[in-house]
């Protein structure tokens, strides 16, 4: 990096193609030999958290400058993660004007991950009582304000409670002496304040709307929630979700922001309770030493049994967590899933274990059951059943796992795939040398 930060002049999409990769003083050189209007676009479209690192290293004057420029919803997020530094965060709200620190102050009441959290308080408003000119020129005299956006004008009554909607472009169309009310939409679809972020995005994608206002009680109009807050939602949801189903809690930062201890700390939480959930397996197989010693060829087949289970149930746990995130799914559908898996992991399961009975055959074609005192057709049997019934209980298991957890109010995405195919694999065992005890009882005897 030493021969690049010697540029006099860098190009802000080069240096956005390379951002994740630098460490906090590299960004610092780097964003220092932006030129101005590159430095304050690319300022405010990197993460708040970013934003928040470079303004801790930056002088005063430069500080000011780049916090002032923030909207006051990013402002909000930037302050809160000046948790750890009291006295910094006091003197970054004295650079704001006082009517925008009143905004920013009312927003961090609000938890980061909330409707009012994410919310903007900018947003054109009219009267249902206006001309469409009056309401025109009022709009006008907001847009001097640096509204969020334009897409929608919201229409609130005197104790600012939400009335309806009009989109900026039937405004003008509209004849100049009509009635907002008349031209306005009624039927607004609104989020609480307190709403959760995951239930924003979904309705968004649903509907796909530009923006959502957002009430508290009694329908009163707080503010507004537009795409680009959901779009940065959408991207930290599905990465914790994905990193939960890997097996580990859900990193705080970016992986290559994340310190080593972090990632460590993160991890082995979960590997601890994986391992652990091992000694079941291995007690399982303790506990069925005089049959192995019997049929020592059941062994062979034991990764192949246990592997079908767990891959089974790795997939349905991770459709039905997805399914949930994107509100497909509710605790109401628990019994519809169960149905349908029956019938599909009935299927794959009898897939599976034709396959299975194929593979105990060609290992007989080739001559590698020669230690086999059950007989071909017993063994094949033994394996088929097996591998048919881990299958059946693997996709009915991952698919009620996700159920489980939301009713018990955790997250479903814990539901991992590490986690489902470690439970099959100790419950895997106990199945199959069940099954070749009944089958093989001749043998066992």
């Amino acid at each position: 990096m030493g021969e690049i930060t010697k540029l006099h002049h860098i190009d802000a999409d080069d240096l956005w193609e390379i951002w994740s990769t630098l460490d906090l003083e590299e960004r610092v050189e780097w964003f220092n030999q932006l030129d101005n209007v590159d430095a304050e676009d690319f300022f405010s479209s990197i993460p708040c958290e970013d934003q928040a690192e470079l303004l801790r290293l930056f002088p005063e004057k430069k500080q000011r400058h780049y916090f002032k420029g923030l909207a006051p919803d990013d402002a909000a997020d930037v302050l809160q993660l000046f948790d750890d530094d009291e006295e910094l965060r006091e003197k970054m709200k004295n650079y704001l004007p006082e009517r925008v620190r009143k905004e920013v102050t009312a927003l961090m009441a609000y938890e980061e991950d909330e409707a009012g959290g994410l919310m903007s308080t900018r947003f054109a408003r009219i009267r249902p009582d206006m001309h469409v000119d009056e309401a025109i020129a009022y709009v006008r005299k907001q847009i001097r304000e640096e509204l969020e956006t334009m897409y929608y004008i919201y229409v609130l009554d005197n104790q600012q409670h939400l009335m309806g909607v009009v989109s900026f472009e039937d405004l003008f169309k509209s004849p100049g002496d009509a009635l907002v009310s008349d031209l306005m939409e009624k039927d607004v679809t609104t989020v609480d304040e307190e709403m959760d972020q995951e239930q924003i995005a979904i309705l968004f994608a649903r509907e796909d709307f530009f923006a959502l206002p957002v009430v508290k009680a009694d329908n009163v109009m707080v503010g507004i929630i537009t795409i680009d807050d959901i779009v940065d939602v959408v991207t930290e949801e599905a990465t914790e979700d994905i990193q939960k189903m890997g097996g580990m809690a859900a990193l705080d930062s970016d992986y290559t922001q994340a310190s080593k201890t972090e990632m460590y700390v993160k991890r082995v939480g979960w590997l601890v309770v994986l391992f652990l959930g091992t000694i079941v397996s291995t007690r399982a197989m303790a506990a069925y030493e005089d049959e192995m010693a019997k049929v020592i060829v059941l062994c062979t087949f034991v990764p192949l049994i246990t592997a079908s289970g767990g891959n089974t149930g790795s997939q349905a746990a991770t459709m039905v967590t997805r399914a949930m995130a994107l509100g497909e799914l509710h605790l109401r559908d628990c019994l519809k899933v169960l149905g349908r898996e029956l019938i599909i992991g009935s299927e794959l399961g009898g897939t599976l274990g034709i396959l299975g009975f194929l593979i105990v055959g060609a290992y007989q074609l080739f001559g590698l059951l020669e230690n086999n005192p059950a007989g071909f057709w017993p063994l094949a049997a033994t394996i088929s059943l097996s591998v048919f019934v881990l299958v059946l209980f693997g996709s009915v298991l991952g698919s009620m796992l996700p159920f489980l957890l939301k009713a018990c109010r955790v997250d479903p995405a814990s539901a991992s795939a590490p986690f489902v195919t470690t439970i099959i694999d100790a419950t895997g065992i106990v199945i199959y040398f069940t099954i070749a005890t009944l089958i093989l009882t001749n043998v066992f005897a």
